[in-house]
């Protein structure tokens, strides 16, 4: 999977707005809940990595399962220690669980006023690019 995926996932979600970035960021009622990686060298300059997700994940619970359980696909580092955050390798990812993710990560961070707005069945859609494209993109 792809920055692109990322993208077409999130902005089939209700209420998303895409903040203009390096990269892509995502937020719901006003909270982050996908975004680039802003990678960290010491003495370096960040690097916006898009090959990267960061994903809320509601939890330190939820944050150790995943890392622990499937390090391949998921990291952290010692700046998210105290963040309920994972980094994905979305080259890693399939298109389901990518959605499930995503569509898991929106339903953590968006407002109760909102989150009502997306039916519990209902999933974005992976397979079509004119679902995103047919969307507006709203940018801060």
């Amino acid at each position: 999977m792809h920055a692109d995926d990322v993208r077409r996932i999130a902005l089939a979600l209700p209420h998303v707005v895409e903040v203009d970035s390096e990269g892509f960021d995502f937020r719901v009622g006003g909270h982050g809940f996908v975004w680039s990686y802003p990678e960290r060298v010491p003495g370096q300059r960040r690097v916006i990595r898009t090959d990267v997700a960061v994903l809320y994940v509601g939890d330190e619970a939820e944050k150790q399962a995943l890392v622990r359980g499937e390090p391949d696909l998921f990291f952290t580092t010692p700046a998210y220690a105290d963040w309920p955050l994972v980094m994905l390798r979305l080259d890693l990812v399939d298109a389901d669980r990518l959605v499930e993710l995503v569509t898991d990560a929106w339903r953590m961070r968006a407002p109760a006023e909102l989150a009502g707005d997306l039916d519990p069945a209902a999933r974005p859609r992976q397979s079509s690019p004119s679902t995103a494209s047919r969307r507006s993109r709203n940018t801060r």
